[in-house]
């Protein structure tokens, strides 16, 4: 995998909003500004996931994880975003139902195969009720940094 970009700045944490569109766009704004995505990132990802729902009711607190294609990305990131209350998102394979997501991993990957490998990890923490609550639960950036640094084997240098 080329090398992601790590920083508590791509942390959001008690981030308030009405709807998934509203997420995913202070998500996606935030990743512009840090240069990491282009102009057409939040665009393409509200669209993606208009057509291709990313909700997960994962047992404690539910999770989306949305993405987008490559031609919208400047460098590789992950971003989390806790929510400070559930917002509804449609389930993945069912446009019809909805799971009230308190985790927001936003994906930007700069190579389609990239994708899948971290799809694979994040999975281990979905299936994971105790690391998602410590992850809800998080008072600083720093220690949801931490987390995902240790669930999904990067290095994380700095923080608190």
């Amino acid at each position: 995998m080329s090398e992601m970009y790590v920083d508590d700045s791509i942390i959001l944490l008690n981030l308030e909003a009405d709807n998934k569109e509203e997420v995913l766009t202070k998500m996606g704004q935030n990743l512009q500004t840090l240069g990491l995505v282009k102009d057409s990132f939040t665009d393409a990802i509200i669209a993606r996931e208009a057509e291709f729902a990313t909700g997960l009711p994962t047992k404690g607190a539910s999770v989306a994880i949305p993405h987008t294609d490559v031609e919208h990305v400047n460098r590789k990131t992950i971003s989390v975003a806790v929510l400070k209350d559930p917002v509804d998102f449609c389930v993945m394979g069912d446009d019809e139902e909805t799971t009230p997501v308190r985790i927001v991993f936003m994906l930007a990957m700069d190579k389609p195969h990239d994708q899948l490998s971290l799809l694979q990890k994040l999975m281990q923490i979905f299936q994971d009720e105790a690391t998602l609550a410590s992850i809800v639960e998080a008072t600083s950036e720093a220690a949801v940094m931490q987390v995902l640094a240790d669930k999904l084997e990067f290095d994380f240098k700095g923080g608190e």
